[in-house]
This record gives structure tokens, sequence and C-alpha cells, in this order.
């Protein structure tokens, strides 16, 4: 996959496909990306699951915190990546552990190793783009 754009038709694939995404990153802060991103998620439909080691027992948007991939007690569609670049390989690493579909790493965010590892395991990924901004920009309809 050429990472440097991304056929329409593949992003519509994923964002109408998946349902359960796992927000790597997600902050209990409102004023953070994250935190207005996953909000934006739950709204359009998706069941979304706040991971971030430093806020377990806390609630995000709602939704019960967890440290890890691995703590998360269901199965994970995407893995939305909110996190620097250096952590995108271990925590494409816990994707496929946790048996997840698809990689998606946020703006800025960008691991070409990672990404080949997770697309030679069968995941498909997107880099450096937010579903927030590809949802309107597709058309996509509300779930």
């Amino acid at each position: 996959m050429n990472h440097e754009s991304y056929p329409d038709d593949y992003l519509r694939g994923i964002l109408e496909g998946v349902r359960t995404i796992a927000v790597v990153g997600a902050s209990p802060r409102r004023e953070r990306p994250s935190h207005r991103v996953m909000a934006y998620l739950q709204r359009r439909g998706y069941r979304t699951i706040p991971v971030n080691p430093n806020a377990v027992g806390d609630t995000i948007n709602g939704e019960r915190v967890y440290a890890s991939l691995a703590e998360v007690p269901e199965p994970i569609d995407m893995v939305d990546v909110f996190r620097r670049p250096e952590a995108a390989s271990g925590i494409v690493d816990e994707a496929l552990a946790a048996a997840a579909k698809v990689v998606w790493m946020q703006l800025g965010v960008r691991d070409d190793a990672a990404a080949a590892r997770a697309e030679m395991a069968g995941l498909k990924v997107v880099m450096n783009r937010c579903p927030a901004i590809e949802i309107p920009r597709l058309g996509l309809l509300l779930r």
C-alpha cells in the first residue's frame, strides 16, 4: 500500500466496515484532540474504547478506560493511534495480539516499518490521517 495517498474506496471500506474502535492515547481532557475525535466517533455510531494507562479507573466520554489493548474484554475492529510516532511500533504489536483488523495512525503519526509488519499480518493500515476528517470528506452517513 502506498501510504502517501489512499484511494477513497479504501478509506470508505475501512470506515464503513468497522464498529468497535480502541482509541489509544485517549485523553480525559476535553480540549485534547483525542477526546474530541473519540466523542465525534461515538456520535457517528461507533463503539469506542479508550486506552490510556495514565487514566485507568476513569471514564472518557462515558467509557471505561483500559491500560492496554490486551485488557480490552471485547473484539476490536480498529485501533486509532493518538501517540507519538515512536510508540506506533509497540501499539501495532498490541493490535496484532488483539486480532484487530485495522491500525489507523492519526495526523503526524507514521511508522513505515510498523505499517509493513501490520500489513504482512493482514491488517489494513492508514497513517497520518484522522477519521473525523475523512468521514465528512467522504460523505459517510450516520450509522
